[in-house]
């Protein structure tokens, strides 16, 4: 497992360097102002740039774990299908290919006439990724791949990513919106379970280099299987107050109550993996969202290091029924092997009861209390 864990960070390295040179190339940056002006939109082909991007991530990712790992081929999922309409209504499969000539061949059948960014991204995709960390490279554990699954976010919080704000101030270290709520989240799972056991976020656009003015990224990690909790971070310190952190979509209902507990220590902000990092952080202690607007790769991998730091993620609707039944256990956690039945698409991977994210338990209960 720890050559996974290595794996895992390394494609989200990847995945991070792409995201970040569809904002730093021009031929690419142009397809991405496009998208984000709406006058170009489906000019050149019938589905937007933002999407072959979160594709093109999703299957890099996809080729270079199951090339490591071939136990996991066909149980690595994710948000994107691969399929594209080009400009000649043809269907075309985006795929990592042997050389980057074909993958950027490609590519170009997609974004035609665009032959600069087709090269710009298969040479991208074809990059070797090395890791420096040192921490990262000590660490020793053992799970056969072929137990677990993986879901990935390519490009969490993507109206962020097409808006690229870069000027909007955090309050109390949480920014309301803006690029660096993009993220590239990578979780795996036991596959008979369901239980979150490794997680992966990479923030691409964390800060700029003073010098070259070129974003730098950042990663975190979690492990949490079995007994054994590891995590590149340390468990953030419980607030007496907590803070709690909502998508400025929350109901008035939500808000009310949760006010008297928090005091003036309500946050917002932009991206379901973004709200969970602050958590993750220490910069808020829970997370409430009470709408099904979040699915199994947005928080797969935030709730294996929320795990891994003594915390996790329960569905909101279910822990509030439990407690209205005087339930008083401990409410259990999401799972992400099984969709919701009934249902079609994406939807059926949707966290349809909300969720609660939390770094303590004490603030788990003070906010199913409160609501």
């Amino acid at each position: 497992m720890a050559g996974l864990l290595q794996a895992l960070v390394g494609a989200s390295e990847k995945a991070a360097h792409i995201a970040r040179l569809c904002r730093r190339e021009e031929p690419l940056f142009q397809l991405l102002v496009a998208e984000k002006t709406g006058a170009d939109r489906n000019r050149r082909f019938l589905q937007d740039f933002k999407t072959l991007a979160d594709v093109l991530i999703q299957e890099v990712i996809k080729h270079d774990l199951g090339k490591e790992f071939p136990e996991l081929r066909g149980h690595i999922h994710g948000e994107e299908s691969n399929e594209f309409k080009n400009g000649q209504g043809e269907t075309v499969a985006v795929r990592v290919c042997a050389t980057p000539g074909d993958t950027a061949a490609l590519l170009l059948s997609v974004l035609e006439p665009e032959q600069a960014a087709a090269e710009l991204l298969a040479a991208a995709v074809h990059r070797d990724v090395a890791l420096e960390d040192v921490e990262l490279a000590g660490v020793a554990l053992s799970i056969p791949p072929q137990d677990l699954a993986i879901w990935i976010d390519p490009i969490d919080s993507t109206n962020e990513y097409i808006g690229g704000r870069e000027d909007v101030a955090p309050v109390d270290g949480i920014a309301p919106a803006g690029l660096c709520s993009a993220l590239v989240l990578i979780g795996a799972y036991d596959r008979q379970t369901g239980c979150p056991v490794l997680g992966v976020i990479n923030e691409p656009f964390f800060r700029r280099d003073p010098l070259t003015r070129r974003w730098q990224g950042r990663y975190h990690w979690g492990v949490a299987y079995g007994d054994t909790r590891l995590c590149s971070l340390s468990p953030p310190p419980p607030r007496p107050v907590p803070c709690v952190v909502l998508s400025r979509a929350e109901g008035g209902a939500v808000r009310a109550a949760l006010g008297p507990l928090c005091g003036d220590r309500l946050r917002f902000a932009a991206g379901a993996g973004y709200k969970m990092l602050c958590v993750i952080l220490g910069l808020a202690d829970s997370y409430v969202l009470s709408e099904g607007s979040t699915f199994a790769w947005d928080a797969c991998a935030p709730h294996a290091i929320l795990r891994a730091l003594g915390g996790g993620v329960v569905a909101l609707a279910g822990a509030l029924r439990e407690r209205r039944a005087g339930d008083t256990r401990s409410p259990p956690e999401l799972v992400y092997n099984r969709p919701v039945e009934g249902v079609v698409g994406a939807e059926r991977w949707a966290n349809w009861g909300g969720l609660v994210a939390y770094a303590h338990p004490q603030h788990l209960e003070a906010v199913l209390a409160a609501l």
